[in-house]
């Protein structure tokens, strides 16, 4: 047994900085479509008061938080939960399984059909959860993109991409 060296695995230093970006941006992107969305803030609506969701890469990766405050507004809270322990926790298990769900080159639906996505917390709680980041990707993707990443392409009038989309892009960026 003492021949045998112990290798550190590497760091993916390019893969960890891609999906911070893309967990913050997403999660802002999250925040202003609460505002923007009707169906988004319905969907916000239906949680309880104060819920708060994380998705975490595993084992120590990049995370984002989204929560209601006291007022019912959705916020990005921060890039990491920290000491409190937010209501519905979804783990992506590894940084390889993250970057095929931000390459869009995977669903949500299809990653958790693969074991990549692990939920603790209310099941119903999660799937609004996954029904808001779908309807998010969609506005933020052009339709090729977002066909592959989303279960089903909603048939939404057009309009609805006119005006959401750039006042998502922009509150999105300039964090209102």
């Amino acid at each position: 047994m003492e021949a045998f060296r112990q290798v550190a695995a590497g760091k993916k230093p390019f893969q960890r900085a891609y999906v911070a970006f893309m967990l913050w941006f997403v999660g802002r992107a999250i925040q202003a479509a609460a505002r923007v969305d009707d169906e988004i803030a319905a969907e916000f609506e239906a949680l309880p008061p104060g819920f708060t969701f994380s998705l975490v890469v595993l084992p120590s990766g990049p995370s984002m938080v989204i929560g209601k405050d006291a007022d019912g507004r959705v916020r990005y809270l921060e890039r990491s939960p920290g000491s409190r322990k937010p209501d519905l926790e979804m783990k992506i298990k590894s940084i390889e399984a993250a970057m095929l769900m931000f390459t869009f080159r995977e669903s949500t639906a299809a990653a958790t059909a693969r074991n990549r996505l692990i939920v603790d917390g209310d099941i119903p709680a999660a799937c609004a959860v996954v029904r808001i980041l779908d309807a998010v990707e969609v506005y933020l993707l052009v339709k090729p993109i977002a066909r592959l990443a989303v279960k089903r392409y909603p048939a939404w009038p057009l309009s609805r991409f006119l005006i959401g989309r750039p006042l998502i892009y922009l509150r999105a960026v300039l964090g209102i």
